[in-house]
C-alpha cells in the first residue's frame, strides 16, 4: 500500500490530464527486473500513468559502458538477468545457472545437487570476459565459489585457478546497500552484503583486493549522473529551452539518498570550480597577466563522464523525509555528545566516509510536504 502522502504529493506534480508537471525520475537500488516492470508497478501504487523512461534501476547506467556490451560477461542475480543484460545492451550473456550446466563439479556446496556419477565439464561457453552482479543471488554459496572462479581462472573455467600475476576481470555492481528495509521489524540483508563476502573471500584466497571498474547504485555519483540524463531528456520532450540547474533528491535514507544527493552536488560544485579555473586560466593567458593562477587538474573526472553529456546542474539538494527508513526517535543517540555521524558506516568499502554527506539539505515530514517545499523554493506554480 502506498504511503497517504505520495498520492497527496503526485496530486501535486500532475495536472488534470495525469501528465507530470516537472520532469521527475524514480531512482531505485532494485535490480531484479526491467523498468517497464518496476512503471507499471508504481504505476498501479500511485494511480498516475508512470513511463519506463521515468524509472531508475540501480543497473540502468550499465547502458553507458558500451565497452562491454559486444563482449561475453557473466551476470550474477535473481529475476529474469539474461533479459535484463539484453535489455542494457549486452548481447553475448551467459548465467550462473548456464556456468554450473556446463560445469557441473564446480557447485558442490549443497550434496543433494552435486553430480551422482562422475562428469566431464560440457565446454560450451565462451571465455567470460567480464562480470557484472546486478544484485543479491537466491543460492549465495553457488554464485560466490563461481564468480571467484570466473576471476581465479580469468574467465576460462575449463583451467585450474592460475597466478594472480593476471590482471583482474573488469567487475562492475548494482546496488550496494548493505541492508534494506522490508515488512521485517529488522533490516533484511541486501547486495552490499553478498559484495562484502565476495571481497573477503577473494581477498583470504589472494591475499589481495577485489577490484571493481564501476560501483552503480545510490549513493554512487555515476547514479546521479545518469538520473539527471534522465530528467534532461524529459525536458527537452517538454520543449523547455532554459537548462535544468538544480536537482532535488527526496528520499528516506541517510546514508544512499541523502549520502548520494549531496554526494552528487560536491561533484556538480567541484566541475563549476574546475570550469570557472579554466575561464580565469585562459583569460590570465589571453592578457598576459602574470599572476598567480588556480592549479586545475584535468584528470580528476571520473572514466563514465565520456559516455553522457556534461551536467547542466550545477547543484543537487537532499531531502530527507521521515517516512520509510529513516525515523527520528531512533537515529539519533540519547547521549547529546555524540551524534549521528559517529555510528557505524554501512556504506561500501571503497566509498570513504565523509560525515557532512549525511547531513541533509531539508527535513520534512513526508513526500508531499517534499513537493510543497521544492516549490516553494523555486517559486513554481503548476499550470
Amino acid at each position: 500500500m502506498p504511503i497517504p502522502a505520495a498520492k497527496k504529493a503526485f496530486q501535486k506534480l500532475v495536472n488534470s490530464q495525469g501528465q507530470f508537471v516537472v520532469p521527475v525520475v524514480f531512482v531505485t537500488n532494485a535490480g531484479n527486473c526491467m523498468r517497464q516492470t518496476k512503471a507499471d508497478q508504481l504505476s498501479h501504487i500511485l494511480g498516475v500513468p508512470i513511463t519506463m523512461d521515468q524509472v531508475m534501476m540501480s543497473h540502468s547506467p550499465l547502458r553507458m559502458f558500451k565497452k562491454y556490451h559486444d563482449k561475453c560477461v557473466l551476470v550474477s542475480g535473481q529475476g529474469p538477468v539474461l533479459d535484463i543484460a539484453k535489455n542494457l545492451g549486452f548481447q553475448n550473456v551467459v548465467s550462473i545457472d548456464m556456468l554450473r550446466e556446463s560445469f557441473p563439479l564446480l557447485d558442490m556446496v549443497d550434496h543433494n545437487r552435486r553430480p551422482k556419477v562422475p562428469s566431464s565439464p560440457i565446454a560450451n561457453l565462451p571465455t567470460v570476459e567480464a562480470v557484472i552482479l546486478f544484485g543479491e543471488p537466491i543460492r549465495w554459496e553457488t554464485n560466490l565459489q563461481l564468480i571467484i572462479d570466473i576471476l581465479l581462472t580469468n574467465g576460462n573455467l575449463s583451467g585450474a585457478h592460475q597466478s594472480q600475476k593476471l590482471p583482474q576481470l573488469p567487475l562492475l555492481a548494482c546496488n550496494m546497500d548493505l541492508m534494506w528495509m522490508a515488512e521485517a521489524q529488522s533490516p533484511r540483508f541486501g547486495h552490499g552484503t553478498f559484495l562484502v563476502c565476495l571481497e573477503n573471500i577473494y581477498k583470504k584466497i589472494t591475499g589481495k583486493e577485489v577490484k571493481y571498474r564501476a560501483l552503480m547504485g545510490k549513493p554512487s555519483e555515476l547514479t546521479y549522473h545518469f538520473a539527471e540524463y534522465l530528467l534532461r531528456g524529459q525536458a527537452v520532450e517538454r520543449n523547455w529551452t532554459q537548462p535544468i540547474t538544480t536537482l532535488y533528491a527526496i528520499g528516506d535514507n541517510l546514508m544512499t539518498d541523502i549520502y548520494g544527493a549531496n554526494l552528487y552536488n560536491r561533484y556538480l560544485e567541484e566541475r563549476t570550480r574546475r570550469k570557472n579555473s579554466k575561464a580565469v586560466a585562459k583569460m590570465a593567458t589571453a592578457t598576459g597577466s602574470n599572476a598567480a593562477l588556480p592549479q586545475v587538474n584535468d584528470h580528476v573526472e571520473n572514466a563514465w563522464e565520456s559516455e553522457l553529456a556534461p551536467p547542466s546542474a550545477t547543484s543537487c539538494k537532499s531531502i530527507l523525509v521521515c517516512t520509510g527508513v529513516y525515523n527520528p526517535h531512533t537515529e539519533v543517540p540519547t547521549d547529546t555528545n555524540q551524534c549521528i555521524k559517529e555510528t557505524v558506516f554501512h556504506g561500501h568499502r571503497d566509498f570513504r566516509f565523509d560525515p557532512g554527506l549525511v547531513e541533509p539539505g531539508h527535513i520534512v515530514q513526508d513526500v508531499a510536504d517534499a513537493v510543497e517545499l521544492i516549490f516553494e523554493q523555486e517559486k513554481f506554480v503548476p499550470q
